[in-house]
């Protein structure tokens, strides 16, 4: 079966009721606690904010990165680029930012030093994409940053709200290898987009799955009581050959410790999972 992993900071108590942050106390912790809940890996988060004091900032907390990710067998194979849904590459004209591109250039050098294979942009919620001139603007972007992302052999995937149609026409006009789309359960059923549309459309380009559950229209619920179509996203996903991680993305639950949740939901996928294995 394909890898299970969490975005980070799932496994500790959230920071001022926040669903999502960097974990600055607890993230060496978090290694250890995604190995007992049986998962794969961690998608590491980057954020403003904590983002100067993010441990892969300096070459020695990477190399305890490392070792952490060595004993604990739980990989870090990601990042989840949020510092950019602030600090964002294309302003609303479509003209780049020239320091936050230069610092997502830097983000992949560091993203090489982890031996990260891929790093999550965010174009959603404050960072999404309203016109034809912001959507120009990311052509130019990734345009200007894939000679570095060439140089470190890291993909770069790109997370939307826009429509599987439009996506997809950046994608086809990028036509890279490096440049794959992010594909979020949760976010796409809280939108109304159909799995079946969406997916096929997209799996061509489908780089990496962030699995979380939404109201259509509404918030973040636990797996499986919301809009999404789990059997349809996951039959989909397998039929477009998709061999990597799927990050757990979920809501957070009263009553439940945060790894005891983590393990509920990897077996909640783990289930579609086997569903999908030939007997």
């Amino acid at each position: 079966m394909n890898p299970i992993g969490i975005m980070q900071g799932r496994l500790s108590p959230a920071v001022d009721g926040r669903i999502q942050s960097f974990p600055v106390e607890t993230w060496r912790e978090e290694f250890e606690l995604a190995r007992q809940a049986g998962l794969d890996c961690i998608e590491w988060i980057y954020e403003t904010g904590t983002d100067a004091i993010n441990p892969l900032g300096t070459d020695e907390a990477v190399a305890e990165i490392c070792r952490l990710s060595d004993t604990s067998g739980v990989a870090v194979r990601s990042i989840c680029a949020d510092y950019f849904m602030s600090e964002r590459l294309i302003k609303p004209d479509g003209a780049l930012r020239g320091e936050a591109v230069e610092h997502l250039r830097w983000l992949l050098e560091r993203a090489d030093a982890m031996g990260v294979r891929y790093i999550v942009l965010p174009f959603v919620d404050s960072s999404s994409l309203k016109s034809p001139q912001e959507i120009k603007g990311l052509l130019s972007m990734l345009r200007s940053v894939l000679p570095s992302a060439e140089r470190v052999k890291i993909e770069l995937h790109l997370e939307t709200d826009l429509p599987p149609e439009n996506l997809v026409a950046i994608l086809e006009s990028i036509e890279h290898l490096l440049v794959r789309a992010n594909y979020d359960i949760g976010n796409s059923a809280a939108l109304g987009y159909q799995p079946a549309h969406e997916l096929s459309l997209i799996a061509p380009w489908l780089g990496s799955v962030h699995v979380k559950d939404r109201i259509k229209g509404g918030h973040t619920v636990p797996l499986g009581s919301g809009s999404a179509d789990f059997g349809t996203c996951f039959h989909m996903i397998g039929q477009a050959g998709f061999s990597g991680p799927f990050i757990l993305q979920a809501a957070r639950e009263s009553g439940l410790s945060e790894p005891d949740l983590a393990m509920r939901n990897r077996e909640f996928v783990e289930k579609h999972l086997v569903a999908l294995t030939p007997a």
